[in-house]
């Protein structure tokens, strides 16, 4: 119930925020599309946070971001690069690598530090068995191992410190 009501006042806020009108009726129907929201998606949300239980984790996530935006600027030039060359150097593939997360919110931030970073893209998620599979613009290697320390490790290192 606490995640509905929080839900319904983000939704209501956002609804204001998009309105920006304080008429009767602009507020009636505001508050039932952000009971309609809450009450919809509100199963969608992770209820359990991690990263308030120990605060080192926030030093483990400013120490992400860094990380993760110099992947990012790599991964742009590296496609910028393929995308020009009159050759188009690329060997586009899926490929299955291997996952030490376990907690959805760890796997949903590590499928989407790959899927933002350029050049891969997160396919599927096998949170039983611990696989991701990847698009990837330029297959290197599709053994399991070899993709995963080239893929993954980077991030899974330190999400691993954040989510686990």
């Amino acid at each position: 119930m606490k995640t509905k009501i929080i839900l319904f006042i983000v939704a209501f806020i956002i609804w204001l925020g998009l309105t920006w009108s304080v008429e009767l009726l602009s507020l009636i129907v505001g508050v039932g599309v952000a009971i309609l929201v809450a009450f919809l998606i509100s199963d969608m949300f992770v209820s359990e946070v991690p990263l308030f239980k120990k605060p080192v984790r926030y030093l483990w996530f400013l120490y992400y971001l860094p990380v993760f935006l110099w992947e990012c600027l790599k991964a742009n030039f590296d496609v910028a690069y393929r995308v020009g060359h009159p050759a188009l150097p690329i060997n586009p593939g899926i490929v299955k690598v291997k996952t030490q997360l376990k907690t959805e919110l760890g796997l949903t931030f590590l499928a989407n530090s790959i899927t933002l970073t350029p050049g891969t893209l997160s396919v599927d998620v096998d949170k039983e068995k611990g696989y991701l599979y990847i698009h990837w613009i330029n297959v290197k290697d599709k053994e399991v191992e070899e993709a995963t320390r080239i893929v993954v490790e980077r991030f899974e290192r330190i999400l691993r410190r954040i989510f686990e």
